[in-house]
């Protein structure tokens, strides 16, 4: 990876992306979407970073519901 983490440092208690911080990026987790569909990563004021998630979602709120219960598969690399 070769892009430059840019954003600010997440607040607090927020959920960092596990493969963002491997990377030396503290990036808040959040979700995101492509054209495979939502998914659960990180990102900087340029774009992706990092895919956490295994899973794709079908919807928004469903990847916002696995990241709120803690109910989804942890990606081991990038």
């Amino acid at each position: 990876m070769t892009q430059t983490a840019t954003s600010p440092r997440p607040a607090p208690g927020t959920p960092v992306g596990k493969l963002a911080l491997e990377s030396g990026a503290r990036l808040a987790l959040q979700v995101l979407h492509s054209n495979a569909g939502y998914y659960l990563g990180t990102c900087t004021d340029e774009g992706p970073y990092t895919r956490e998630s295994l899973e794709y979602f079908r919807s928004k709120d469903k990847a916002e519901a696995a990241m709120t219960s803690g109910d989804w598969t942890q990606r081991d690399h990038v």
